[in-house]
């Protein structure tokens, strides 16, 4: 079984940048369909990027597509977020999730397809 630990959160203000890291332990990063969600207390989570384990499925939501990047290092068994021109709205607790179906080319902005999750780090966007 995967374990996913999430790091790189703080507080930053609008208009600024951070790079998220997950890293995994207990089985390769390269076996995973991974993906990135957030989520705001008393709100639904949301779903934020996917990127396959071959790298050929990379997908965004719309909101954060021109400014958040998701990538993954094998070797170094870390999924990356890199996020940029943060506005606000982006403040939440931002996890990982590994999926070792191939949940990228699915519906996996649900988040269900995915079966271990990180504990989460907390971005604040301060205005």
């Amino acid at each position: 079984q995967v374990q996913l630990v999430e790091s790189g959160g703080g507080l930053v203000q609008a208009g600024g940048s951070l790079r998220l890291s997950c890293t995994t332990s207990g089985s390769p990063l390269s076996a995973y369909d991974m993906g990135w969600f957030r989520q705001v207390p008393g709100k639904e989570r949301e779903g934020i990027a996917c990127i396959s384990r071959s790298e050929d499925i990379i997908a965004y939501i719309s909101s954060v597509e021109e400014r958040f990047t998701i990538s993954r290092d094998n070797a170094k068994n870390t999924l990356y977020l890199q996020m940029s021109l943060l506005k606000p709205e982006d403040t939440a607790l931002y996890s990982c999730a590994a999926a070792s179906d191939d949940a990228c080319a699915g519906s996996w902005r649900s988040g269900g397809q995915f079966r271990a999750w990180g504990q989460g780090t907390e971005v604040t966007v301060s205005s």
